[in-house]
């Protein structure tokens, strides 16, 4: 970052796996080609469930699912998206040095889970959405880290549909 910026947080809750998805498929109506979407949480959070309502929201021709052994799936939608899982750090940064990350351009969707494991790879304008397990669902803790995520939390704001998320 290095800017010194201070990036505004937005807390929800979201009570259960069936709304996770369906706030995700609310974020990825507005999503757009070099959109972000960086996930960050403990094993079992829920970053695939997320990631499955982002999908419906993208109009993906198939659901997504973890790439966790593949570390990458490529999806027709709306846009492409590229939906990569960096648990096994060490092999998904030889994939982006082979030159995945040539492939994180204008015309791509990047979905990264775990993707506090390999930070310095992703677009530096991006939207974080770290994952809390609460004894009840769950904590989502969305951050825009640049101008264009910036933009999509408030058009996420301005849907007017959030108030059940908080």
């Amino acid at each position: 970052m290095g800017s010194g910026m201070e990036f505004e947080v937005l807390p929800l809750t979201i009570p259960s796996a069936e709304q996770a998805e369906a706030f995700g498929q609310q974020l990825g109506k507005l999503l757009q080609g070099g959109d972000c979407i960086a996930l960050i949480g403990p094993l079992g959070s829920g970053k695939t469930t997320l990631c499955r309502g982002l999908g419906r929201g993208l109009e993906t021709q198939q659901p997504l699912r973890s790439p966790s052994y593949l570390l990458c799936h490529e999806v027709e939608g709306r846009h492409p998206v590229l939906h990569l899982d960096a648990y096994f750090a060490a092999r998904m940064e030889s994939l982006l040095m082979e030159g995945l990350a040539q492939r994180f351009d204008s015309k791509h969707v990047l979905l990264v889970e775990w993707a506090d494991q390999l930070v310095d790879w992703w677009p530096t304008d991006r939207l974080e959405i770290r994952i809390q397990v609460l004894p009840a669902g769950r904590r989502f803790l969305l951050q825009a880290l640049g101008p264009v995520a910036q933009q999509r939390l408030l058009q996420l704001k301005n849907c007017g549909n959030l108030e059940v998320f908080s």
